[in-house]
């Protein structure tokens, strides 16, 4: 039996993926504390970034490099729904429920794939988000 023809196509592909992966911690570096979200992208976030949470839009503030993760400050304990959207970039898990404790906060792993939606010109500038009162929205390095 020859392995000739398929040995480079193994290393080849074992190569790749292992240069290809970027690793992502699976858990936060400090403890979250209560009523905070942070969810970790995979990839860079440019933005702009759009959060509603239990159907009200949050004011995002804006990194000028790019972002890693979306810190969210001020939620009460119990059952959130979220929903998260760019127009350059694309998101999973993007929406669904976040059930915070009294005692701690949660941190999220989202996958993050650059995908500009607007094809020709600028996009149109959003609408000022309301917000709800006393929770922040931060994208941070």
């Amino acid at each position: 039996m020859k392995l000739y023809p398929v040995l480079p196509a193994m290393v080849i592909l074992v190569a790749t993926t292992f240069h290809g992966c970027k690793k992502v911690p699976l858990t936060p570096s400090h403890p979250i504390p209560a009523g905070e979200v942070v969810f970790r992208f995979t990839s860079a976030v440019q933005g702009p970034v759009e959060l509603t949470v239990d159907g009200t839009r949050i004011p995002v503030q804006p990194l000028p490099k790019g972002a890693i993760s979306l810190q969210v400050k001020g939620l009460a304990p119990g059952k959130h729904r979220f929903f998260l959207t760019s127009q350059r970039e694309t998101f999973s898990p993007d929406m669904g429920e976040l059930d915070l404790s009294t005692d701690k906060g949660i941190y999220q792993v989202t996958l993050t794939q650059h995908l500009d939606s607007v094809l020709y010109g600028k996009p149109d500038p959003l609408p000022a988000a309301e917000g709800l009162r006393g929770v922040t929205a931060v994208l941070a390095r």
